[in-house]
């Protein structure tokens, strides 16, 4: 029997290890778990940055390409599993065939999907006078935006394990993506898509994964939506995770994609 991969892809403001627990879930399941760094950023036991120069030159075609790399040279089609602007990759990977299904965790609004006007502040670096490639995030801060869900001394756990800076560049792409880093929404010869929201998710509103959804009405493959109640953006790792991951292992399931399978199933 051969295992099925599944590649996670982190967000912004996150590190790889965000999703040492899926990992381990998953391959617990038969997968073949892989959550690969961002380019320059650190192993999971090591500073959160490894070497800041280059992961202060990742925009969002750079990133999509990094994982595009890491997909096909795995052997066979991937699941991927993205959250923020992971799943936004995700998405892009999926409907360029890449990848035999996606998972999109609360993704990151581009192509025509308006943020709320409460919303839209919290993509914009905390301080609009800095210049350099990084942007850090506070620990109020990153319970604010990301972890308001939790009681503080959890996301302040949360934010001393897995807090890493984003790039300046990633986040001016996101605001004014290239086009050929976009979803395509229309490709029905993809694999099946689930895009999965928080309710309470103050940077990736509820409404802004409905109005995704929405984009691929016109599509005959598979998109499905989940929404989960009183979550925010960070339901991939704070105490809940294990409900979120349970769902999507259940949707896997359900469209025929386990995690051992025969080799002769490969493709």
């Amino acid at each position: 029997m051969d295992r099925t991969p599944v590649v996670f892809i982190h967000g912004a403001w996150l590190r790889a290890s965000s999703w040492e627990s899926w990992a381990e879930r998953f391959a617990m399941r038969g997968f073949r778990a892989l959550a690969p760094a961002w380019p320059g950023e650190g192993p999971g036991t090591g500073p959160p940055v490894a070497a800041p120069d280059v992961l202060g030159g990742v925009g969002l075609d750079a990133l999509t390409d990094h994982y595009a790399a890491v997909a096909r040279s795995l052997g066979s089609s991937p699941v991927l599993i993205g959250h923020s602007v992971g799943a936004l990759v995700a998405q892009h990977l999926v409907g360029a065939e890449v990848g035999r299904a996606a998972v999109a965790i609360a993704p990151a609004p581009v192509g025509g999907v308006a943020l709320p006007a409460g919303a839209a502040g919290t993509w914009r670096p905390p301080d609009p006078a800095a210049t350099g490639p990084l942007v850090s995030l506070t620990a109020h801060r990153f319970r604010r935006v990301l972890a308001n869900t939790v009681e503080a001394a959890e996301s302040d756990r949360l934010f001393a394990r897995h807090a890493m800076p984003s790039p300046r560049r990633l986040l001016a792409d996101l605001a004014a993506p290239a086009p050929g880093v976009l979803p395509d929404t229309g490709n029905a010869a993809r694999g099946p898509l689930l895009l999965v929201s928080g309710q309470e998710d103050r940077l990736v509103p509820d409404s802004v994964t409905r109005a995704a959804y929405k984009r691929y009405g016109d599509c005959t493959a598979v998109t499905d939506l989940k929404q989960f109640a009183d979550r925010g953006h960070c339901l991939v790792l704070d105490g809940g995770w294990r409900s979120v991951a349970d769902y999507v292992l259940t949707w896997l399931d359900g469209h025929g994609i386990g995690g051992a399978r025969p080799a002769r199933a490969l493709r």
